[in-house]
């Protein structure tokens, strides 16, 4: 675990099991409890060649944002195990479609459509990661406190805490939980040439009375990870507590709420690091990253972390 105090812009390499050795008392500590899904699945369309589908994220009338690998059209329908069958309705610029879910003939909402994908689907590992799911993957990109069915991405700096570990935290800290369910969208990097140009996507979120009163106080805030850190600050500057949750953090949109970020280290052009720089500024979150390369800290989803103080 890297450590950087903005104070002094001080770097120290720690261990993340000296987390509570860094981290001041009186300071309550954001989780997303979104659960990943299996967002992937594999099937035909009605001519015969096959398909993969990822589900992006849910709309309304039980219509749902995906990506589809291949060519389809507006009325095309796709058939899937346990008799799930899509048919597609839109075809949007960006590369993702709109569908509808049915099974047996009856309509899918989201709940029932969830059921039936962690039946038949593939966790959706990201796409840097070049290999296919294993059983491994169902746990290991999996949140101890995963609740909420939801995401196809995993919320990743929350990977780190072991039972033990988040047994203590409960001990020792005021913790809190939210839901934002992660989509595909994350991965999406920053394409436009100027930050206040980029459309951010959006995502679900959720914020419990109790979270709410405290984002509202003048405690201190510890987000685990950038989706939590979003969904604060999203609440900060429109005081929704549910919704979709398009904001986008960065150096010209610096946070207003949050006080301290734990998150991993992120890939370059995304709105991650973005998120990342609105916290410490563009100088120095390249300077950290370099060192991190330089001490050969570990990258991405299954990676190392990183703690702002």
């Amino acid at each position: 675990m890297l450590v950087y105090e903005r104070k002094n812009k001080s770097i120290t390499h720690a261990h993340f099991g000296e987390l509570f050795s860094f981290l001041p008392q009186d300071t309550a500590v954001f989780l997303n409890d979104t659960k990943v899904i299996k967002a992937r699945i594999f099937g035909r369309k009605s001519s015969g060649g096959a398909v993969e589908l990822l589900l992006n994220s849910p709309l309304h009338d039980n219509s749902f944002k995906v990506y589809i690998k291949g060519r389809v059209h507006a009325g095309l329908k796709l058939f899937f195990d346990e008799n799930l069958q899509a048919i597609v309705l839109e075809l949007h610029e960006d590369g993702t479609r709109i569908v509808k879910f049915s099974q047996n003939g009856k309509e899918l909402d989201m709940h029932s459509l969830f059921k039936v994908l962690n039946q038949i689907g593939h966790v959706p590992l990201p796409p840097y990661i070049k290999r296919e799911d294993t059983k491994e993957d169902e746990s290991d990109y999996q949140t101890i406190f995963a609740k909420n069915d939801g995401s196809v991405a995993a919320p990743t700096a929350s990977l780190h805490f072991s039972e033990k570990m988040f047994e203590e935290l409960q001990g020792r800290f005021e913790v809190e939980f939210l839901t934002l369910h992660v989509g595909a969208g994350t991965f999406k990097g920053v394409e436009s040439e100027r930050l206040g140009e980029h459309i951010m996507h959006s995502e679900y979120f959720s914020i419990s009375n109790e979270a709410m009163r405290i984002i509202q106080s003048d405690k201190s805030i510890l987000s685990v990870g950038t989706t939590v850190a979003r969904t604060v600050e999203y609440f900060a500057r429109t005081k929704k507590q549910q919704g979709f949750c398009d904001l986008f953090l960065n150096p010209l949109n610096p946070p207003v709420r949050v006080n301290y970020l734990l998150t991993n280290f992120h890939l370059p052009r995304s709105t991650l690091i973005m998120l990342v720089a609105g916290f410490i500024g563009l100088e120095e979150t390249l300077r950290v990253y370099e060192t991190a390369v330089h001490e050969q800290y570990r990258f991405f989803s299954y990676g190392d972390c990183m703690l702002i103080l």
